[in-house]
C-alpha cells in the first residue's frame, strides 16, 4: 500500500471512515479499554499526592513535573526510534512498561506502604516510557490508515481518548471514595492487556509502509533544523506550549479547585473531569466530520477562544457553574490540540515524521513541568482559581500574536500538502 494524497471533495467524510481499516479497528478497540484505565490512574495519582501532602498544590505540581519532565529530554530520541525502527514493536515495549509501573504503584498503595517519594519515582519512570511512546504512537497513526484517512483517524483517536476521559474519572472517583486509590492503579495495569492484544493481532502486510531513516549521525539535529526552518510549524509549536503547558493543566487546576476551593472530594473532582471530557468528546465528534486538517488561521482563532473560556471557568462563582463552563472549554481544547497535531503530521515528509512528532511531543508534554510548577505555586500563593486565569491569559496572548502573524502574511501550507520537500539527506545529517 502507498501513502496516498488526500482527494478533493466537500471536506466532509463519514465520522468513522478510519474504522474501515482492520488494523486501526484493533488499535482503537484496545485503546478505549486501556485509556479508561489510564484516566483512572491519573485521577487516583492526583488525589493520592494531595492526600499524602495534606493538599499541597506545589507538591502535585512537582510530581506532574517529574512525570512530564522526561519528555524534554527523550521525546526527540523517541522520534528518531520511530523513524528508524518498527513502530508496532516499540509500542509493545512501552505499553508493557507502563502496565508494570501501574502494577507496582497499585501494590504499594493497597498494602499501605506507599509514600510520596514512591509516587514521584514511579511518575518519573512512567514519564520516561511515555516520552518514547508518544511520538512513536502519533506517527504510527498514518501507517495504520494512510494519508487519506489521517485527519479522521486523528479525530477518532481524540474521540477514543475523551470517551475514556468521560468514563475513567467518574469510575475512579466512585472507586476511590469506596475503597481508596490503590485499586485504580491495579485496574489500569490490567487494562493494558487490551492494547497489547490489538498490537499483536495486527497484519503487518496491511500497514501503509513508509521508508525507515538510516542510522546516521545528527538525526535529532536534522529534525529540529527542519521544523524551525518552517514558519508554520514554529507558530504551531508556540501555540502548543501556551495551550498545553499553561492552558490545559486541568489535572492540577481542577483537583486543586475542587479540594481547596470548594472543599470537595475525589468524586467531585472526577465528575468535573468527566464533564470536561464531555466537551472534548463533542469537539472530537465535530472534528471527525472533517476530511482535511484545520489551517493556522483556525488554530490561532481556536487558541484565543480557548484562553477566554479558561478565564470564564475561573470566574464562575460555584461548583455547578464551573461544571457548565467546562463543556465549551473542552470543545475548544480539543479543537486546538487536533488542529496542531494535524498540521504537524500532514505537512511533513514521511521519513521525517517521527522526529517532527517527537519535537511536537516535547513541546506538548514537555511544557507541562514548567507550567505545572508555576501554576501550582500560584494556586498556593494567590488563589485556587489562579491557574485558570493565568493559563487562559497566556493562551489568549499567544493566540493573538499568532493571528497577527498569519494576517501579516506568514507562510501557510495548504492542509494535506506535505510541505516543502525534505532537504538533501547529506545536508540533514551535517
Amino acid at each position: 500500500m502507498t501513502d496516498a494524497e488526500p482527494t478533493a471533495g466537500s471536506g466532509r467524510v463519514s465520522m468513522f471512515t478510519a474504522l474501515k481499516t482492520r488494523n486501526y479497528r484493533l488499535w482503537a478497540s484496545g485503546q478505549i479499554v486501556s485509556l479508561v484505565g489510564t484516566w483512572m490512574q491519573r485521577v487516583a495519582q492526583d488525589w493520592l499526592v494531595l492526600s499524602l501532602s495534606d493538599g499541597n498544590a506545589f507538591a502535585l505540581g512537582v510530581v506532574m513535573a517529574l512525570q512530564f519532565g522526561p519528555t524534554l529530554v527523550l521525546s526527540m530520541w523517541g522520534g528518531v526510534l520511530a523513524d528508524r525502527y518498527d513502530k508496532r514493536r516499540i509500542l509493545i515495549g512501552t505499553q508493557s512498561i507502563a502496565a508494570l509501573l501501574g502494577l507496582i504503584l497499585g501494590l504499594l498503595d493497597v498494602t499501605g506502604q506507599v509514600q510520596l517519594w514512591h509516587v514521584g519515582l514511579l511518575a518519573l519512570l512512567l514519564g520516561c516510557s511515555s516520552a518514547i511512546d508518544a511520538p512513536v504512537r502519533q506517527s504510527f497513526t498514518i501507517e495504520m490508515v494512510g494519508r487519506d484517512r489521517l485527519s479522521n483517524a486523528i479525530a477518532l483517536n481524540s474521540m477514543t481518548f475523551n470517551t475514556a476521559r468521560v468514563i475513567g474519572p467518574a469510575v475512579a472517583g466512585i472507586l476511590i471514595a469506596a475503597v481508596g486509590t490503590g485499586w485504580a492503579f491495579l485496574i489500569n495495569a490490567g487494562s493494558f492487556v487490551a492494547v497489547l492484544i490489538g498490537l499483536l493481532l495486527m497484519r503487518t502486510a496491511d500497514l501503509y509502509p513508509v521508508p525507515h531513516a538510516p542510522r546516521e549521525k545528527g538525526q535529532v539535529r536534522a529534525g529540529v533544523r527542519y521544523v524551525f526552518a518552517r514558519p508554520d510549524l514554529r507558530l504551531t509549536l508556540l501555540i502548543v506550549v501556551a495551550a498545553s503547558g499553561f492552558g490545559a493543566q486541568f489535572p492540577l487546576s481542577l483537583s486543586v479547585l475542587t479540594r481547596n476551593g470548594f472543599g470537595g472530594g475525589a468524586d467531585a473532582y472526577g465528575m468535573l473531569t468527566t464533564i470536561l471530557a464531555c466537551g472534548t468528546l463533542l469537539g472530537a465528534g465535530l472534528a471527525a466530520r472533517r476530511s482535511r486538517v484545520l489551517g493556522l488561521g483556525a488554530l490561532t482563532g481556536a487558541a484565543i477562544a480557548f484562553g477566554i473560556s479558561l478565564i470564564v471557568v475561573g470566574l464562575m462563582p460555584g461548583y455547578l457553574w464551573v461544571a457548565i463552563a467546562l463543556v465549551p472549554a473542552g470543545v475548544l481544547s480539543l479543537t486546538v490540540s487536533n488542529a496542531a497535531m494535524g498540521i504537524m503530521q500532514a505537512r511533513v515528509p514521511a521519513e521525517m515524521r517521527g522526529r517532527v512528532m517527537g519535537l511536537y511531543t516535547m513541546f506538548f508534554l514537555g511544557s507541562t513541568p514548567i507550567g505545572s510548577m508555576i501554576l501550582g505555586y500560584l494556586a498556593n500563593a494567590v488563589d485556587p482559581r489562579a491557574p485558570l486565569w493565568f493559563g487562559g491569559a497566556i493562551t489568549v496572548v499567544v493566540g493573538i500574536i499568532g493571528s497577527v502573524l498569519v494576517a501579516g502574511g506568514l507562510r501557510v501550507t495548504d492542509a494535506g500538502d506535505p510541505g516543502p520537500p525534505a532537504a538533501d539527506p547529506q545536508s540533514l545529517t551535517a
